[in-house]
């Protein structure tokens, strides 16, 4: 298993490298710049990717954009010092599936890493995949979604966002529902990043004045269904 991780700081370096042994994670290799970390990450299949946010020459948050740009499928989790709801958002929207702020416990690290491994190797390789809901036309192969024959220009969290909504049509789904299926990664609960990307997903649905289909249910969470 192949870890790259993009970090400037020798002392963390050097603790997330020998953490990480601990738990299985032998192969790391080290990038100490945005500009080299883009072109090792581009330039070998790596399993994992961890990115921290501030780094010279190329900041995490640009460096993740430009690997997603290229690969849409390695998993890529992001340390960052500022945990603020709005800081979350930005690195997940650039293309992170995790984050995790500092100071962090290496068992947690090591848990959040595993689970992104498991979810990275669930997910379908090959067979086209198609779900439709009314004139919503979702291929999991592709990862295109398409509204009345027009495809949607989504962020990756906004992808698997409408892909669950999708994959449970006409269900309440509740906010820790949300973020345990989308992001695989516990949340402080008085956080609304759900609600931030459900009002970005609605503004890509529903900006040709179309019906909107996700709606909320008061005091219990969302749920994909005809308009009333």
């Amino acid at each position: 298993m192949s870890v790259l991780l993009v970090e400037d700081e020798p002392n963390v370096v050097s603790v997330v490298k020998r953490g990480l042994a601990e738990y299985g994670f032998n192969n790391i290799s080290v990038a100490t710049d945005g500009l080299t970390g883009l072109q090792m990450a581009t330039g070998y299949p790596f399993d994992l990717i961890i990115l921290d946010v501030m780094l010279p020459n190329m900041d995490g948050i640009q460096l993740c954009k430009r690997i997603r740009a290229i690969d849409t499928r390695t998993p890529i989790l992001m340390l960052t010092a500022l945990n603020s709801t709005e800081n979350i958002v930005m690195g997940l929207e650039s293309g992170a599936d995790d984050y995790l702020a500092k100071p962090f416990k290496m068992a947690e690290l090591a848990a959040r890493l595993k689970t992104l491994l498991r979810r990275s190797s669930n997910e379908p390789k090959q067979d086209a995949n198609t779900f439709t809901w009314e004139d919503l036309e979702l291929d999991t192969d592709a990862k295109v979604l398409c509204r009345a024959g027009k495809q949607l220009n989504l962020s990756p969290t906004e992808y698997r966002l409408i892909e669950y909504f999708m994959k449970n049509p006409k269900k309440v789904l509740s906010r820790i529902q949300i973020l345990e299926s989308v992001w695989d990664i516990n949340f402080n609960l008085g956080t609304n990043v759900v609600d931030v990307y459900i009002n970005y997903l609605r503004k890509k649905l529903d900006k040709t004045n179309l019906t909107r289909y996700i709606h909320t249910v008061f005091g219990m969470g969302y749920m994909l269904k005809e308009a009333e």
